[in-house]
């Protein structure tokens, strides 16, 4: 396959939103050839979300490409993402903290700057980012806005004016583990950790705890099972 055949080029992290957005554009919208871009910038948990974005480019016959950002480690804290209870997820003050905590600068936006390169290069119309609602509340770059501005940056930034696809923008992780479901992703092989040090979830984290809630409620024990510790 030519490299300009591709229908849309995803970001893809391994998590939850990310994934779910892969099988998405592929059974609703047909996209059977895409280019994923996975960026290792030097995050506590690069190994585990590089194999998880593996499992699913496997599953889904998808051309993966590593990008290392080696520069933007310099500028990324390290420190482990508070612990927060279920409780504490509709604590905005609390989940500020923790977004504080873990934040990269400007990442999003140059995730999505290199991905239009891409398409720029090889006139690729789409790109796609898995972002969420809930997150939408404390991170910036998760909202519907931020996604408006950087398609409107496009049109200045580049000549084939790629337009950036985000499905879940809208939904709640509820939303987007039913939306999985009902899509038959594989959620066994998703990685949404910030802090664990093995293949398994802490299970303690921010991110984690959404994930587990969001689990919960659409009734998947078994797979809360194998993948937390």
């Amino acid at each position: 396959m030519k490299i300009n055949d591709f229908d849309a080029v995803v970001l893809l992290s391994g998590g939850l939103d990310s994934v779910v957005s892969v099988a998405y554009i592929i059974n609703k919208l047909k996209y059977n050839n895409i280019l994923a871009l996975f960026f290792d910038y030097g995050q506590n948990t690069s190994k585990q979300e590089l194999n998880a974005a593996k499992n699913i480019c496997r599953f889904y016959n998808i051309v993966l490409k590593d990008i290392r950002l080696d520069f933007l480690s310099e500028l990324t804290e390290k420190n482990p993402a508070p612990c927060v209870s279920e409780y504490g997820l509709d604590d905005i003050n609390l989940c500020l903290n923790t977004a504080k905590s873990v934040w990269v600068p400007n990442r999003n936006a140059l995730f999505l700057n290199i991905a239009a390169s891409y398409c720029d290069k090889y006139n690729i119309k789409n790109i796609v980012i898995g972002i969420n609602k809930e997150e939408g509340q404390t991170f910036p770059d998760n909202k519907i806005e931020f996604i408006d501005i950087q398609n409107k940056v496009f049109e200045y930034s580049t000549q084939c004016h790629p337009k950036i696809i985000a499905p879940m923008a809208s939904y709640t992780k509820e939303q987007i583990v039913e939306t999985g479901l009902s899509l038959n992703v594989p959620l066994k092989f998703i990685f949404s950790c910030y802090n664990s040090k093995s293949q398994k979830h802490c299970g303690k984290c921010e991110s984690c705890k959404r994930l587990m809630r969001a689990l919960k409620n659409n009734n998947q024990e078994s797979i809360i099972n194998q993948i937390f510790d």
